[in-house]
């Protein structure tokens, strides 16, 4: 599923194709349960003729504002991705929601297993209001998260996953910035300490800021690998640390990475640098 930084990625990649500005000429809606709300019928009526004013991202969802005062929100889930081909450009089976702009071309959303929710609201908090601060903006501080690791009694890694705790991260850079501040992902999150949820705040915030410098994490070929905007691929892969890195030496200490099963999650560690306290 993309993460915060491969949904930037999309988002600005979707702004440098000259995506603001347009205006949705028509609408097609494919897979009706793409379109979480409104239902379908009303989705084509309201987004007929309007213009997108802006191409932004919250947590995990793109954030597009419409001239007409309705936002349409886009979560890609697991294998949701964007294009924007000519219009006259033949469908492809997978592509779910087609929106035919003003300029020749469609923006397109293709999705495999349909697991991937258009939401068209006249207030996005309806879908946004729960959700965490977001880890690169200013109300996440380190006193913020001292603070919040100290309020609960979780796992660290369930907790960090948790979007009504912080919103974006995922599975990916969860480990990375657990590996980078060298904190066991089942350590409870009441016994960080002030430095150790400094050195945590920091590196989420290197690991998110890198991936979106690299343009994402691309980790395989698979339709469930993260494409931005015409298919093209992330490169933060190859700066990864420990995420799906089994076997292979630590970064830091050369001890072999291990694959654990945290919260049902499958969760990458170097088990010399982020030892479990007794």
């Amino acid at each position: 599923m993309p993460e915060l930084p491969e949904v930037e990625t999309i988002a600005r990649d979707l702004k440098a194709a000259n995506l603001v500005g347009r205006r949705i000429e028509a609408a097609h809606v494919r897979w009706a349960r793409t379109i979480a709300t409104p239902d379908p019928a009303a989705f084509v009526a309201r987004v007929r003729g309007a213009r997108i004013n802006d191409v932004g991202r919250r947590a995990k969802y793109l954030v597009l504002p419409l001239d007409t005062g309705d936002t349409l929100l886009i979560h890609l889930r697991m294998t949701g991705r964007l294009a924007l081909p000519p219009s006259h450009t033949p469908p492809d089976p997978h592509e779910h929601v087609l929106l035919t702009l003003d300029d020749g071309r469609d923006l397109r959303f293709h999705d495999t297993r349909k697991f991937g929710r258009w939401y068209l609201v006249d207030d996005p908090s309806q879908v946004l209001g729960n959700l965490g601060p977001e880890p690169l903006g200013e109300a996440f501080t380190p006193e913020w998260l001292y603070t919040a690791l100290q309020a609960h009694r979780r796992q660290l890694k369930p907790l960090l996953l948790d979007q009504r705790f912080i919103a974006g991260l995922g599975n990916i850079y969860v480990d990375e910035a657990l590996w980078h501040a060298q904190l066991h992902p089942q350590r409870p999150s009441h016994t960080l300490s002030r430095a150790e949820s400094d050195a945590l705040h920091a590196a989420i915030r290197t690991v998110l800021m890198r991936g979106i410098a690299n343009m994402g994490t691309t980790l395989g070929t698979g339709e469930a690998n993260f494409y931005s905007v015409g298919r093209r691929r992330g490169r933060n892969q190859d700066a990864l640390a420990v995420f799906r890195r089994t076997g292979e030496p630590c970064p830091r200490c050369g001890t072999p990475i291990v694959r654990l099963v945290v919260a049902q999650r499958g969760t990458h560690i170097c088990p010399s640098c982020q030892r479990l306290p007794a």
